[in-house]
Order: structure tokens, then sequence, then C-alpha cells
């Protein structure tokens, strides 16, 4: 593969990691105007704590890598979020907070989310009054 291509398949593949990211971190939001997308988000947050806590590799990181490759270049290290976000994006000693930010954006999008989806199938006559 020319090392040109490969360099530009492997920018397409940091823009389309990052997109990933964005859905991970905030596509429970899209649920709430397009709730069959919470199947998909499941599956991507599923996705992306498992290879932040296991040593399964992420296949994004792994194409980045294998075009890397093809220019001459070593794998990322560290793999992608520590290469391009944490220590330049994300301050490292901020990372437990993040994480926490992370999980409660999540929350807050799951549960408005089943709230809004409750309202479409139930109707006004099964809201709750409150005064």
């Amino acid at each position: 593969m020319d090392a040109t291509l490969a360099h530009i398949l492997a920018d397409a593949t940091v823009a389309v990691h990052i997109v990933a990211l964005a859905f991970i971190g905030f596509g429970g939001f899209l649920a709430w105007r397009w709730p069959k997308v919470i199947f998909v988000h499941v599956f991507f947050a599923f996705w992306g704590v498992l290879v932040n806590v296991t040593p399964i590799p992420c296949p994004l990181t792994a194409l980045e890598d294998f075009f890397r490759h093809q220019q001459g270049l070593g794998d990322l290290p560290g793999g992608f979020n520590a290469y391009y976000l944490y220590g330049t994006v994300i301050p490292r000693s901020l990372l437990p907070a993040v994480v926490v930010v992370a999980l409660t954006v999540l929350v807050i999008s799951y549960v408005g989310a089943y709230h809004r989806w409750r309202a479409r199938h139930h109707g006004p006559a099964h809201r709750v009054s409150l005064g």
C-alpha cells in the first residue's frame, strides 16, 4: 500500500474513532429523538467499557495501527485514548473526574430516553400530576 494512501486512511480512522467516542459519550441523547438508537448505543457503550477495562483490543485502534505499519510507523503508544486524549485534551490528573462525569452523562441520557419513551407510549393519561 502506498504510504500516502495509508496516511489518509489512518487519518480517516482517527476521525471515525473520534465520532465513535462522541457517540459513546452522547449517543444516549439521540435516543430522546430516535428511540431505537438506544440499542446501538448500548452496544457501543458496552464495547467502549470492555476495551478500556479488559485486554480486548479496540478494532479501530487495530485498524489505525495497521495503517501506521504501512507507513513504517509503530503501534500507537498506549492506544488511542492515551496517545490522542490523555495528557493533551484531558489532563491525566482529571481522568477520575472525567469517568464520573461520563457515567453521569450516560445515566442522564438513559433516564431521559426512558421518560421520553414512556411519555410516547403511555400518553398523557398516565402522567403523574404534581398539583
